[in-house]
């Protein structure tokens, strides 16, 4: 019991500290003007944190993962959808671990 009271005000403290983050973050810009640089920085940084959880995945992975990874860029070069090419991407690791097993 003792136990899932300590888990249950981990979560809940590390979800108002990430609102708390966000939120500050937030409210910083609406202070602020930012400068041309800062902004062209923050239009990239949603791609750069996809890439920086996505790169150690391809490179530690094997077959299934790389052949995900080209169907990814494949589809994001041709379409431009981020949300088709991620999904493609996934399913492509789902369907050939279930292929070639557990991998």
């Amino acid at each position: 019991m003792e136990n899932e009271l300590t888990v249950t005000i981990t979560i809940i403290a590390m979800a108002v500290a990430t609102y708390a983050t966000r939120a500050g973050g937030l409210w910083l810009l609406e202070r602020f003007t930012p400068t041309p640089f800062v902004s062209a920085c923050l239009s990239h940084l949603p791609g750069t944190l996809l890439i920086s959880i996505a790169a150690p995945l391809v490179t530690d992975g094997g077959p299934a993962e790389w052949t995900a990874a080209f169907v990814t860029i494949l589809i994001m070069g041709r379409t431009s959808n981020l949300l088709a090419a991620m999904t493609a991407g996934v399913m492509t690791v789902a369907l050939l671990r279930t292929i070639v097993g557990a991998v």
